[in-house]
């Protein structure tokens, strides 16, 4: 049964929080900023914000903005989600899915923009109802008590969840995990996907092909190549994740200056910008992430999706290309981005577009240019 849900931290928690950043014991440092991982300097100066001036009910007001709710997805575990519903009655029902270790407070400001386009340059017939759910083990949503609780069955979970509130025909969109997640979406439900758009593609070396490179720019493969070496470095995380999440989360789940650390230094090497992570996401932005995290205890579940999805190894296109019409918009900050025609191998990519700004975390970052993007892409559909 779906049930109303108010974000409320309790008072003790936050005390707790401040406590805790109180006494926090700093390691040293050497060499440059961030080569190493997060800088202390900056970390500390952030810590300090987050005890001294970060307002975590005027964002908690925020959050509460929209309408959330849970449901029980399984005795015992209950699912926690975003449901806003457009003024406009024929509006199209989008599912977005967040990934890591991002959460339902990227969309806070793409939300508006896709339920009430007319009050943000666009048109009424373009909007949608927005369904954003927390990932199991992420935030409001109790984590799986079992093993084997992969991105396959997040999937059927948001399948479950749509049938529930009665859309027997939807769009979905997603990045990081909500691309794979939103992908299984679609593999899973074909009658019920219309269109699949994503900012995430882990289109490989299609080693079949007697010349790999065929069809592909020169522009693409010196994109390719400066992606590729920007991932060597910052991918160290999706190891340790995916082999001893448990081992992690002891410290991250006891420090908050230790969990700031962690996911920090993601959005430093996943954002776009120019060396001031505040000019792509804000500090209060960044913080009230960071809160989600802290106040539900969900950073060991929420690293345990690696370790499942690495072992269960359920395999997306073992059945082939995905059919459902798919669009892409590549930010130029991305993790990674493969030419068209090796997407084209695994999707049936009928809309691709190449975006002037932006990075990894693209409803956060470049809320306007993602809803364009959506509204371009799913207009199709409706």
């Amino acid at each position: 049964m779906i049930q109303p849900y108010t974000i409320q931290v309790s008072e003790e928690a936050l005390a707790d929080l401040n406590r805790r950043l109180q006494q926090t014991r700093w390691p040293d440092e050497v060499g440059q900023d961030w080569r190493y991982g997060t800088d202390l300097t900056y970390l500390k100066d952030i810590c300090d914000y987050w005890l001294n001036t970060f307002d975590w009910r005027a964002q908690e007001q925020k959050l509460n903005q929209f309408d959330h709710f849970k449901t029980e997805m399984e005795p015992g575990r209950q699912l926690h989600f975003i449901h806003s519903r457009s003024s406009n009655p024929d509006a199209l029902p989008l599912l977005m899915t967040h990934g890591w270790p991002g959460s339902i407070a990227e969309f806070s400001e793409i939300i508006p923009i896709l339920t009430e386009p007319q009050e943000h340059g666009g048109q009424r017939e373009d909007a949608f109802h927005v369904i954003c759910p927390s990932i199991p083990g992420y935030g409001f949503s109790d984590a799986p008590t079992e093993p084997g609780f992969d991105q396959k069955q997040v999937a059927l979970g948001h399948i479950n969840l749509m049938e529930q509130l009665g859309y027997e025909k939807y769009v979905v969109q997603g990045g990081d995990w909500g691309s794979a997640i939103s992908s299984w979406t679609a593999r899973l439900a074909p009658e019920q996907v219309l269109g699949l758009h994503l900012t995430l593609i882990f289109a490989g070396f299609p080693k079949h092909k007697s010349d790999p490179f065929e069809g592909v720019t020169d522009q693409e493969k010196m994109l390719l190549e400066s992606r590729q070496q920007h991932m060597v470095d910052g991918t160290g995380y999706q190891a340790i994740q995916g082999s001893k999440p448990q081992t992690l989360g002891y410290g991250l789940n006891d420090s908050p200056a230790g969990l700031a650390g962690w996911i920090i230094e993601k959005f430093h090497g996943w954002c776009q910008h120019d060396g001031n992570l505040e000019l792509a996401v804000s500090r209060d932005e960044l913080l009230t992430n960071i809160m989600i995290y802290w106040i539900t205890q969900t950073i060991t579940s929420s690293s345990r999706l690696y370790f499942e999805s690495a072992h269960v190894q359920n395999n997306l296109f073992e059945h082939g290309r995905i059919a459902t019409p798919t669009g892409c918009a590549m930010f130029p900050g991305e993790l990674y981005q493969p030419p068209r025609v090796w997407a084209d191998e695994l999707y049936n990519i009928v809309h691709w577009t190449i975006q002037p700004r932006g990075g990894h975390f693209a409803a956060l970052e470049q809320p306007a240019l993602l809803a364009e993007d959506l509204r371009l892409f799913f207009r199709r559909f409706r």
